[in-house]
């Protein structure tokens, strides 16, 4: 199927594409796959707390927030989902959401499991997909072989995706990296078959209606 298939009608509802998994599992190389081939995605700016660095611009990298104030924005429900990670909060704005929703881009989201729960509860609606590493030895080497963590960091790397793993069961779909080639035909899959639903079609549903109006 070509990817322009999966282009956007602005009329049509975007989708919330989901995806999680163990730091060192290829997820993020998987996703550049899928937004390169399909140009519908789009990603909502994030607001962290954190300093920004060098090069990153606000607004572009993500919205910089002092903790005060994300905090307020938290507590009056600006957010779709916040975390807390390494001492800094990150959290995606909600109505910037759901306005690229309402202007039919697909939103797509590298979270973990905890940020995964929190949108599910406060969007109502998506797609999510868990990515396995073939074992807990080939995670290991992977980690290893990047050559930028330290045994402590790759220790807790290891801790974080056992409680990860256990929480596996909640998502919709599942896609064991051992092969890259074959998880992203899976990973793609998964996207395509979820467009089909009747609630990403509604330009092409009303039209069709219409045509079985009685004159």
């Amino acid at each position: 199927m070509n990817s322009a298939g999966a282009q956007q009608n602005d009329a049509n509802t975007g989708m919330i594409l989901v995806i999680s998994a163990p730091s060192g599992t290829g997820k993020s190389t998987l996703i550049r796959r899928l937004t390169a081939e399909f140009k519908a995605f789009a990603f909502s700016v994030s607001c962290t707390t954190r300093a920004p660095r060098p090069g990153e611009m606000d607004g572009r990298e993500y919205h910089f927030l002092t903790r005060g104030e994300f905090e307020r924005r938290r507590e009056a429900g600006f957010f779709a989902e916040w975390a807390e990670v390494h001492g800094n909060f990150y959290g995606t704005p909600r109505k910037a959401t759901e306005e690229l929703l309402l202007a039919g881009r697909d939103v797509i989201f590298d979270i973990d499991v905890q940020g995964a729960r929190q949108l599910k509860a406060n969007m109502g609606q998506g797609c999510y997909v868990f990515i396995f590493p073939p074992s807990r030895e080939a995670l290991e080497m992977r980690l290893t072989g990047r050559g930028t963590d330290s045994p402590e960091t790759i220790a807790r790397r290891l801790a974080g995706a056992q409680h990860e793993i256990a929480d596996s069961p909640w998502f919709g779909h599942w896609i064991i990296n051992d092969d890259l080639s074959q998880a992203y035909d899976q990973l793609r899959a998964v996207y395509l078959a979820e467009k089909t639903r009747p609630e990403y079609q509604k330009s092409w549903s009303e039209a069709f209606s219409k045509q079985w109006e009685t004159p």
